[in-house]
């Protein structure tokens, strides 16, 4: 879980909109896409270790920011 006042002040590197915290359900659903090799990076790389949490665009996020250890990885190509 991310810090809410840290939260507040992130934004989607790509599109600059504002972020908020992967529900469960969506976390379970890409953990079972890499347990199951389907899971790939945004350039193409296969994903292979499970994320505890993740990050979306409030609006219509098509991408998930993984959290490790509490901290995002805002790197678009991962």
């Amino acid at each position: 879980m991310v810090d809410q006042d840290f939260l507040n002040i992130l934004a989607c590197p790509e599109t600059k909109k504002p972020l908020k915290e992967a529900d469960a359900g969506l976390v379970e659903k890409v953990n079972a896409a890499i347990k199951d090799g389907k899971a790939v990076s945004r350039n193409g790389q296969k994903v292979t270790a499970s994320i505890e949490s993740g990050l979306v665009v409030e609006e219509g996020g098509a991408y998930l920011y993984s959290v490790r250890e509490g901290i995002p990885v805002m790197i678009i190509d991962e």
